[in-house]
């Protein structure tokens, strides 16, 4: 247990502060989360840098709520920037790195862009296997959103006039 009480830039706060937006964001206040997730972002910037794990993980997190908020344009380069800091920072065979791939795939996919969404979830879905093997419940999430991107590509080729 903490004893002393943390400087208001802290590293902690930040996690905090993303913690609290991500339990508001699953609550649907997105009015309150917003705003926390741009605090805790500027103070794991200031705090750890804008090449460090946490901060990837939050721009991630800031990009999903926009993702699902239909925000396309502020998401994408949020998605592109925490994927590019996991893989400098943590390799491109790490897990976290297969995260933000399924997740930008997803994206991708959310607004059928399939072309750029499948290489993605196959690099993910490598990535997963590699490390986590076949049954690990990550691996097992990022088949089944490749599944859905081939059933919707399937789809619309059929439905393509002839």
């Amino acid at each position: 247990m903490r004893k002393k009480p943390l400087k208001e830039e802290h590293p902690n706060i930040a996690t905090s502060l993303n913690n609290l937006a991500n339990l508001y964001n699953n609550q649907g206040r997105y009015k309150e989360a917003g705003p926390l997730y741009l605090e805790a972002l500027e103070i794991s910037k200031k705090t750890l840098g804008n090449n460090h794990p946490n901060t990837a993980i939050i721009l991630d997190n800031l990009a999903t709520f926009y993702h699902d908020q239909r925000r396309y344009k502020e998401a994408e380069p949020l998605y592109l920037e925490a994927l590019e800091i996991s893989k400098k920072i943590l390799g491109n065979n790490h897990p976290n790195t297969a995260i933000i791939l399924d997740k930008l795939a997803a994206f991708y996919h959310n607004q059928e862009r399939y072309k750029e969404a499948e290489p993605l979830y196959l690099e993910a879905l490598e990535i997963s296997k590699k490390i986590l093997g076949n049954n690990h419940p990550n691996t097992i999430a990022i088949k089944e959103d490749y599944k859905l991107l081939m059933n919707y590509q399937n789809l619309k080729n059929h439905q393509k006039p002839k």
